[in-house]
């Protein structure tokens, strides 16, 4: 159960940003709900994690193994549990997932996708990046790209503490 109550998603000021909200995600995940006692900030969060998901140019399994092995280090199940379907949709493998917290010794990975778990690995372990890392992702992806690659590592590590600070889990009750 979260630390805090969910957000009374039915006010007055939450009422505009919760149908935003029911239109481009479907419904308002528990995620939501807790931003919602601070409208500008859930307001803001749309608007980020919507341009990392939906508005990049990123390759979508690249973004979605990155953000479950994320899950996986920071010890975020609600996370995994969102965006595990949405990776096998985007070309993951299950046996890639199955794989993922033992992608350095797995054979589920090609070099490309090695490198990329490697920077989300140094990104969320050690904040500090290899400078030579940096430089091989060069080759694999335009600088587009490489930006788009570390703000979703940035946001996805975002979510996952917000999420388990206050212990968001998909089996709360509302």
């Amino acid at each position: 159960m979260a630390r805090i109550p969910y957000a009374d998603i039915g006010s007055e000021e939450a009422r505009p940003l919760v149908e935003r909200i029911t239109k481009e995600r479907g419904s308002v995940l528990h995620l939501y709900q807790m931003l919602l006692h601070s409208p500008p900030i859930a307001e803001g969060w749309l608007n980020y994690l919507t341009a990392v998901r939906q508005k990049s140019s990123l390759n979508g399994a690249i973004r979605e193994l990155v953000i479950v092995r994320i899950a996986q280090i920071n010890g975020a199940p609600y996370e995994a549990e969102q965006h595990i379907p949405i990776a096998l949709k985007e070309g993951i493998t299950q046996q890639q997932i199955d794989d993922l917290e033992t992608w350095q010794t797995s054979d589920s990975f090609n070099e490309v996708e090695r490198r990329v778990l490697g920077l989300a690995e140094e990104m969320t372990r050690n904040v500090q990046v290899d400078k030579k890392l940096v430089q091989d992702l060069s080759g694999d992806f335009s600088h587009t790209e490489l930006v788009e690659l570390v703000a979703t590592i940035g946001a996805y590590n975002m979510v996952s503490r917000f999420l388990e600070a206050f212990d968001i889990h998909s089996d709360d009750a509302r």
